[in-house]
């Protein structure tokens, strides 16, 4: 670094360099190909360009960033506001901010160009109504000189009457509204009651649109679903990207932060709040509906977004034991924790299972059910932190297994997330080693007329996990990459494919036709985060089937969104899962979710779902003695020594070839006693 430089981190991207002090923001993101949006061309007119600066220190960048790191706030940017409305707290127009000192920015996804396209939604399933929230509508008789009770009594007096609810109790901040109710002529109103007991809600007249909230709070998103209490209809769907990835990418990034910052944890808290927020106001908009007519909320999340939701430091949760601040389900207030809803909203949270394995995998459970069937089910639910089930009727045991975040584009050379542009089918002829792919977007695959007019607006741009795993399984199919996952650098002297990186080759997937453009690669690297990923999440599932004592499961399920769009055979030759039939590895969807819905509209799931958790056998990844071994054989394409033959059946296995890692130890060659002889 030059005396004069700074450094900069753009986040969620994860882009940074080194720039000259006074550097405009706008500028170095776009030197840097980061993802940010610019109408106006820098005129500060657009106000598309929003960035908010970061505060903390960032050990691993080796960056300390504070907002007096920026430019002071440009009479650009006050003419802005007098236009056009008040920046949010915090932003800032990166075209008129400039660089002073080491900084990391994050960019939200509104100021995104390919904003993402979350892929979480709400399958159609089966439920039976029964929601905790009832709605009743009553006449409350007139009072009189000869009755000196309260208007509170004649509710109950009504409610009793006409619909044999008794016992009740109206909670505080509904005296107001009862009394504003009551100045109809005809005295009638719509009362909400929770559990036959706590009236949360009351309403002049006939109110009849109460609406409740499934949310699924991943670690890279959030998703939610707006469901009509009446009927159990979804009305609206929604998701955004987790804002906590500003703060780290994966679950143990944020504990961390949270750890060498005294505020983390409150900034954590603060700003998935925020998200959940937003989404519930734009379900209500899009529904034409009002938040206030929010009346229950049910809530999935693995157990370190759970604690953060709630407001409990999740640091306990970063070293063992992995202590859990509460397991049990949650029925509060959503108001408590800041959620935007009915004053009286009810907020209800699954239960965790263990320190790793949490309401989200509660949710699994109960959407799928695999402990009632006699079939011996494998449930998985691929993420950051990959959460593992294996049950049948007899035992239920779970299991989580940290797989890291290259499934979702992070730590690949060439990876993104899931948005337009990214490549997420992939096909490489055998005997040409040539590609095709697909990228979302466009239906049309890389080889068919028409493809490059689609893509003329967003280009190739990378390739996200469904399209890594798919990729990675075809270069060994191809013979590309040998089982141990070793690139064969022979290969160059046959295809322009092959490139030579350093000591290691790449295969070149996308040639960028823009010279401003990079290439899309699949560097050893990339081959290598893939293999330690995977042999994670393969390790894992080997624990829990050593503990049942079978070596073969009857069925898969993959849950999520990473499971609903990645090619079941290609996951098996990677070595994702183990073998099985593949007409038995189907995509369970958004699982987490729907287990989500199902608490919200059900009560008797509620019950259901407490009683399946306490039987559940919970095995800990962290100290299990074999599961090292396990990860180890793991670690080969798509096992080093487990067989497949289901897969094997019907897809044709490469010809075994031996190439030797470049990272390998040489083995000094032996020196012949009769040279010279």
């Amino acid at each position: 670094m030059a005396e004069g430089d700074v450094k900069v981190l753009f986040m969620p991207s994860g882009r940074r360099g080194v720039f000259p002090r006074g550097t405009p923001l706008l500028d170095a993101a776009r030197s840097l190909g980061v993802d940010i949006d610019s109408v106006c061309g820098g005129r500060g007119l657009c106000g598309r360009c929003q960035i908010s600066c970061v505060t903390g220190s960032f050990a691993k960048h080796q960056i300390e960033s504070d907002v007096d790191h920026l430019s002071p706030f440009s009479a650009t940017e006050e003419k802005f506001e007098e236009r056009k409305s008040p920046l949010k707290e915090g932003r800032r127009l990166s075209c008129h901010t400039t660089l002073l000192d080491d900084a990391v920015i994050d960019v939200p996804a509104e100021s995104q160009v390919h904003r993402q396209i979350v892929r979480k939604e709400m399958e159609s399933r089966d439920i039976r109504l029964d929601t905790a929230t009832r709605l009743y509508y009553v006449q409350i008789a007139e009072p009189s000189l000869e009755d000196p009770r309260g208007e509170m009594q004649f509710l109950f007096e009504a409610l009793e009457r006409e619909w044999g609810v008794t016992r009740l109790t109206l909670a505080n901040s509904q005296l107001h509204a009862l009394q504003a109710a009551l100045t109809r002529e005809d005295r009638s109103v719509t009362v909400a009651v929770y559990q036959e007991h706590l009236i949360t809600g009351i309403w002049p007249g006939l109110f009849d649109q109460p609406r409740g909230i499934a949310i699924d709070v991943g670690s890279t998103t959030v998703a939610a679903h707006l469901c009509d209490l009446n009927t159990g209809e979804v009305m609206a769907s929604a998701g955004v990207m987790n804002p906590q990835i500003r703060y780290g990418e994966d679950l143990m990034s944020r504990v961390s932060y949270v750890m060498m910052h005294p505020e983390g944890a409150e900034l954590l808290t603060s700003a998935i709040r925020e998200a959940i927020n937003g989404l519930f106001a734009e379900l209500s908009t899009e529904a034409s509906s009002q938040v206030e007519d929010i009346l229950e909320i049910a809530l999935v999340a693995n157990p370190i977004m759970h604690h953060i939701v709630l407001g409990i430091n999740p640091i306990n949760l970063g070293t063992a034991p992995f202590a859990l601040t509460t397991s049990d389900a949650i029925d509060t207030r959503a108001a408590e924790i800041g959620l935007s809803a009915h004053p009286e909203a009810r907020l209800y949270c699954l239960p965790c299972i263990a320190g790793h394995v949490g309401a989200d995998a509660a949710g699994v459970i109960l959407a799928e059910a695999p402990d009632r069937n006699e079939e011996m089910t494998l449930v998985v639910d691929v993420g950051t932190n990959a959460e593992i089930v294996l049950a049948n009727n007899k035992r239920l045991l779970v299991c989580s297994s940290p797989t890291g975040p290259a499934f979702e584009g992070a730590q690949i050379s060439s990876g993104q997330r899931a948005t337009i542009g990214a490549i997420e089918r992939v096909r490489i002829d055998r005997d040409t080693l040539e590609p095709r792919f697909k990228c979302i977007g466009s239906d049309l695959w890389s080889d068919e007329p028409g493809f490059s007019e689609a893509m003329s607006g967003t280009g190739v741009t990378g390739i996200c996990g469904s399209g890594i795993i798919e990729v990675i399984a075809e270069m060994y199919l191809a013979g590309i990459i040998t089982t141990d996952g070793v690139v064969d650098g022979a290969l160059a002297e046959h295809t322009q494919r092959i490139t030579a990186n350093g000591r290691t080759f790449s295969y070149v997937l996308h040639r960028a036709g823009d010279p401003e453009a990079s290439d899309v690669l699949v560097t050893q690297n990339d081959v290598r985060q893939i293999q330690l990923a995977k042999a994670a999440l393969y390790a894992g599932i080997k624990l829990l089937m050593d503990e049942m004592g079978v070596t073969t499961v009857d069925r898969i399920r993959l849950a999520g969104a990473f499971g609903s769009h990645i090619s079941v055979s290609h996951a098996m030759v990677l070595g994702l899962i183990p073998d099985c039939d593949l007409e038995q590895v189907t995509s369970a969807g958004n699982a987490a979710g729907a287990g989500a819905r199902m608490a919200l509209l059900d009560r008797a799931a509620r019950v259901e779902i407490a009683a399946t958790i306490a039987k559940a056998e919970r095995i800990e990844t962290a100290v299990a003695d074999d599961f090292q071994a396990h990860f180890v054989g793991a670690m080969g394409l798509p096992h080093q020594s487990d067989p497949f033959p289901n897969l094997f059946s019907v897809v044709a296995p490469p010809e075994a070839k031996v190439v030797e890692s470049p990272d390998a130890p040489k083995r000094r060659r032996r020196r012949n006693s009769r040279a010279g002889a």
